[in-house]
């Protein structure tokens, strides 16, 4: 009900009424779709680092200042500690803390002051090189698997040729150094940097080159992010290895190297495979090859043997033929024994039969007289084909003789191990020959050869 009016108007509507959390929701939400994602400006003040990782500070002008919070997942990102005093540029989401009521900052990330320009000229450079194809992977050199000089490039002092030097020096002690000293830092380093490495390609003393400086902000690392220092990289005629800050700084430079590595220890680890590494693969090919070895040597041998067993010696060959042509003679004279069998028991036959049958004995004399004949006939025919065989067996048996050939004037010349010569390129000068005759044998050194 509304409360009657003192001159009897009718009463207007109240205004509904709202509780404070529901205006603090209605108020962050105003204030964050009213304001993106900007940059503010200011000095840090106030600063906290709680317990949960969570940053808590307040960023000042000379007129103005407004609590911030950096939540723990962003300041993790941030790499580097925020101090009292520094002047930041920070990305910020502008909103209200809704259980105090708060206006509030919500840091995204940030950035030193001043470094907004010159993270600005990076990105430029980075897309006008990227466009000419200076950092295209089809122009990268692959780095040699077993160098034996490596150069480097940095300052004598810098921590990153002692983090370098250490490295090599236990990974590969065996590979020798070339420092081309130079500063990484302050007006007029990118040119000494470009210079030396020029200087390294055109005296080639080295077989890959670091170019390494420790970790620093961005205005430290500025000399890396020079166009004629990327151009001299690009046209060195080594391999450029780059080591420059920590893992999450990028420079130009290692974007046109060969290879980035994300500290220098990283790029002498990538320049130098590890000494015991190699080793190890050594002997593991030296037990490959050894087994490799004697399993060929084996299997020689196994050949030897099989060859050894075909290869026969000429009285050995000599003898087989012998027994060859005696088994011959006992098959002939068994077949002239079961022909002459053969030819009785027929000539018996036909005496039964004459016996028996006593036909007209003048003509079955004949025909006797002509069977015997016959019988005659084909028993010399035999004998001499069986004689002829004999003759022919028994002169290539001859001529196989090694004695018939030392016979007609030829010799058999044998080495020290009683093995036949038959080539001149089996001798070799002074060696001991002997030389078999027809009749005895004589001994020789050999004075020449000529094969």
């Amino acid at each position: 009900m509304s409360e009657p009016s003192p001159h009897g108007a009718s009463p207007a509507p109240l205004a509904p009424v709202i509780p404070v959390s529901m205006l603090n929701r209605l108020a962050r939400e105003r204030l964050e779709s009213a304001f993106p994602l900007c940059w503010v400006a200011g000095e840090v003040s106030n600063l906290t680092y709680a317990a949960s990782g969570h940053v808590y500070f307040s960023l000042k002008d000379a007129a103005a200042q407004v609590r911030c919070v950096m939540f723990r997942n962003r300041a993790q990102l941030l790499g580097w500690r925020l101090e009292n005093g520094q002047h930041l540029e920070a990305r910020v989401l502008v909103t209200l803390y809704e259980a105090r009521g708060d206006f509030q900052l919500n840091v995204e990330t940030a950035r030193r002051a001043g470094l907004g320009n010159l993270y600005e000229k990076f990105l430029a450079l980075k897309d006008k090189l990227e466009r000419e194809g200076l950092f295209a992977e089809a122009g990268k050199r692959a780095l040699p698997a077993f160098p034996r000089r490596i150069g480097i490039v940095t300052s004598l002092h810098a921590a990153a040729l002692r983090d370098v030097l250490s490295t090599l020096a236990r990974r590969a002690p065996h590979v020798n150094i070339v420092l081309y000293p130079t500063p990484v830092q302050g007006d007029g380093a990118a040119r000494e940097i470009a210079n030396a490495i020029r200087s390294a390609s055109e005296r080639r003393d080295c077989e890959v080159l670091i170019v390494c400086r420790g970790g620093g902000s961005l205005e430290d690392l500025w000399a890396f992010n020079d166009e004629a220092l990327a151009r001299a990289i690009r046209a060195c005629s080594l391999p450029v290895i780059t080591g420059i800050g920590h893992e999450t700084d990028f420079t130009i430079a290692d974007f046109a190297a060969d290879q980035r590595a994300p500290t220098p220890t990283a790029a002498a680890e990538l320049a130098a495979p590890q000494r015991s590494v190699l080793l190890a693969r050594l002997a593991d090919c030296r037990l490959a090859l050894r087994r490799s070895f004697r399993q060929g040597q084996n299997q020689r041998n196994q050949q030897l043997d099989g060859l050894t067993l075909r290869l026969q010696h000429p009285a050995q060959r000599l003898a087989r033929q012998r027994d060859e042509l005696a088994n011959l003679q006992r098959r002939l004279d068994h077949g002239l024994a079961q022909a002459s069998t053969r030819g009785r028991q027929q000539l018996d036959a036909l005496n039964r039969r004459l016996l028996l049958a006593r036909p007209q004995t003048g003509r079955l004399a004949q025909r006797l007289a002509a069977q015997g004949a016959r019988l005659a006939g084909v028993w010399q025919r035999a004998m001499h084909g069986r004689s002829d065989d004999l003759t022919r067996l028994a002169a290539s048996l001859t001529q196989l003789n090694p004695d018939a050939v030392l016979a007609r004037g030829y010799s058999m010349v044998t080495n020290e191990a009683g093995r036949i010569v038959c080539d001149s390129s089996a001798l070799e000068p002074n060696d001991r020959i002997a030389v078999l005759f027809h009749t005895g044998r004589a001994n020789a050194t050999i004075t020449s050869v000529n094969k």
